[in-house]
């Protein structure tokens, strides 16, 4: 189960028992948003993208949307988001549940300035019912991210 997964990647931080199980789906942002209690952007989303080199995880903040513009010319290519048999595969997680945790070798994990706003987020912990509240500097050392980017619409 990939929330067992993240769960022990965690205790590296000692934020394993810090994982929020809900009762009812957070598989969306906004179920996230009204099942934590949060705004929508607040809700750390994670967007995987194929690219020729592997996979590349994104996260968001969660009233963002990805401007293909600029994903193109932080990445060099055309945004094409994984399907749901490729995310599981390729992310580790099923869709509603991918997070920039516990990721198979070669998911390459990127996080959005659009988080900068906020003191903490939510992202997903590997279910479609799970979250942890970070701050970016958290979110930045725990997710592993290789850099910040500026991928998403003003």
């Amino acid at each position: 189960m990939a929330i067992e997964a993240v769960r022990t990647y965690l205790k590296e931080w000692g934020r394993d028992k810090d994982i929020i199980e809900l009762e009812e789906s957070s598989a969306t942002v906004e179920l996230a948003s009204q099942a934590l209690g949060v705004i929508p952007a607040r809700i750390a989303k994670t967007l995987s993208f194929k690219t020729e080199e592997g996979c590349v995880i994104i996260v968001v903040a969660g009233d963002k949307k990805v401007d293909n513009k600029k994903y193109k010319a932080e990445f060099g290519c055309k945004a094409k988001m994984l399907t749901p048999e490729e995310a599981e595969e390729l992310t580790g997680h099923a869709v509603g549940g991918v997070c920039p945790f516990a990721n198979p070798e070669g998911a390459k994990v990127y996080l959005d300035v659009s988080l900068k706003e906020y003191e903490t987020v939510f992202p997903a912990c590997g279910s479609g019912n799970s979250a942890i509240q970070l701050t970016c500097d958290e979110l930045e050392t725990y997710s592993r991210c290789l850099k910040w980017v500026d991928v998403c619409k003003d």
